[in-house]
């Protein structure tokens, strides 16, 4: 190892990545520090139930894979084999599945009386589905390069995220929809920053569907690290960096950590006033996590379900509010909404023979040490019956256990802090650049930056960008293609 590189990253997950490949693109000599003893935090596979039967450490399908400016710009489709399952998502209810398409239309034809409301509802957002992706893919302080893309999706999101969100639609299936990818979130229901979050994934399920990464998300990871590599830069794994007087000498550093550990890694060095508006940075719910190797497909009682590579399971949208809402006030529900991907399905990959795995979380308050998995295998079961005797191992995770494994995930919480909507547009506080430190070519580049949680790299992106005018003098972006 040198002593001395241009830049400096600490934190090796998708944002961590993407900060090192914009600046080793740049030219710059960039070393990256890694806690863990493999790179890209959550978005990593292994075999952690029996051998031969690969889980999802945390991501698992890619909503953002094919829409992130950043992943645009990587090239990121033609360096990983994706599939794109025809269904992006599907929400199982006592009497029947409702499928999300990524036909629009023929989403809207199983809606029955719904769905011309639901295709009022998405149409426009479809239709300028780059315009939202540039909305909601970095500083919301931004001016926006499609106006009427960002009118038509801040309309939707005030009506979702009220109480009118009840008057668009007359029975269960279509909102029970929307809900299912608005509970994505880890927010109480309906609230403005859930139905944003929940109207760009089924955007994005219903222009280019929700693609699942052949042999696991740790196929993204590869791809980042290996151009790294490629273009001289240096990956040191198992090296948990205390204090940035730790780090070796460097022009820039960005921290692909949360505002806590920026706290505690500064010391001395961070300004007082910089640290209170740090401290008062609020940290979210979190989610328990259950992995199952399967003997069969998850019996689904409705067979169609089995199309889809995400099912949301929770029932009816009262439902889903209710739960998410009981996590809000500290509380276990007992029918709890469980986000449930089952890429075996598309992926031969993920399992010997003709077996399967499949990955659940559900969510729970911060810091919570029950084990959920009885809770998650009952909720399955009621749209599943018999799916209990397809289970042949499972590796269960707390809230707190999720947090010892991720040193971003405090108390469980895998947005990195909680993406209410002040917390969004003030992410970790108010500035058009908030990336930047007022510490000397110090920058913060995690999922608790703009535009907050996700596997799209955009918030190591737009540190390394801002990294490269103020510290380097560099305006252009680097060419980032696979062809380079």
């Amino acid at each position: 190892m040198r002593t001395e590189y241009d830049a400096v990253i600490v934190g090796s997950g998708p944002n961590g990545l993407a900060a090192a490949v914009t600046l080793a693109r740049s030219g710059l000599s960039v070393a990256v520090f890694e806690a863990e003893d493999h790179f890209g935090g959550g978005a990593a596979t292994g075999e952690i139930t029996l051998p031969g039967y690969l889980h999802d450490l945390c991501s698992a399908v890619h909503p953002l894979a094919f829409e992130s400016a950043f992943f645009r710009e990587f090239g990121l489709r033609r360096r990983v084999e994706f599939v794109v399952p025809e269904v992006s998502y599907a929400h199982p209810l006592d009497d029947r599945a409702v499928l999300a398409h990524r036909d629009l239309d023929r989403t809207a034809e199983g809606l029955g009386v719904d769905g011309r409301a639901y295709a009022r509802l998405m149409a426009p957002l479809v239709d300028r589905v780059r315009g939202i992706a540039d909305f909601t893919g970095g500083s919301l302080l931004r001016v926006p390069g499609d106006p009427v893309a960002t009118a038509w999706f801040g309309l939707r999101t005030l009506e979702q995220g009220t109480p009118a969100w009840r008057m668009r639609f007359r029975e269960q299936a279509a909102p029970a929809l929307v809900t299912g990818v608005a509970a994505h979130t880890i927010l109480g229901l309906p609230s403005l920053a859930a139905a944003g979050g929940g109207l760009t994934l089924a955007t994005y399920g219903h222009a280019q569907g929700w693609p699942i990464p052949v042999g696991g998300s740790g196929a993204i990871v590869s791809a980042l690290v290996d151009d790294i590599r490629a273009h001289g830069g240096e990956l040191f794994a198992g090296r948990r960096i205390r204090s940035l007087d730790e780090l070796p000498a460097a022009r820039a550093v960005l921290l692909d950590v949360t505002p806590r550990a920026l706290i505690e890694m500064s010391g001395e060095r961070m300004p007082q006033r910089y640290r209170r508006r740090l401290e008062r940075f609020r940290y979210g719910d979190a989610v328990a996590k259950v992995d199952f190797a399967l003997s069969a497909p998850v019996p689904w009682r409705d067979a169609e379900i089995a199309r889809s590579g995400t099912v949301h399971v929770g029932g009816t949208r009262a439902e889903i509010a209710a739960s998410e809402n009981a996590v809000r006030a500290g509380q276990l529900p007992d029918a709890p909404y469980v986000l449930v991907a089952q890429p075996s399905l598309f992926d031969g990959s993920r399992a010997p023979g003709d077996h399967h795995t499949l990955w659940a979380y559900t969510h729970v308050p911060a810091g919570s040490d029950v084990d959920r998995t009885e809770t998650i295998v009952r909720q399955i079961e009621r749209f599943a019956p018999g799916f209990r005797d397809t289970i042949l191992a499972t590796r269960s995770e707390t809230a707190q256990q999720v947090a010892a494994r991720n040193l971003n995930y405090p108390e469980g919480d895998i947005s990195a802090g909680v993406p209410s909507l002040d917390q969004l547009i003030a992410r970790p506080l108010l500035a058009r650049d908030p990336w930047r430190t007022p510490m000397d070519g110090v920058y913060l580049c995690s999922s608790s930056t703009s535009p907050g949680p996700g596997v799209h790299g955009l918030g190591g992106w737009w540190a390394a960008l801002s990294a490269l005018r103020h510290e380097f003098g560099v305006r252009e972006r680097p060419d980032l293609s696979a062809r380079v």
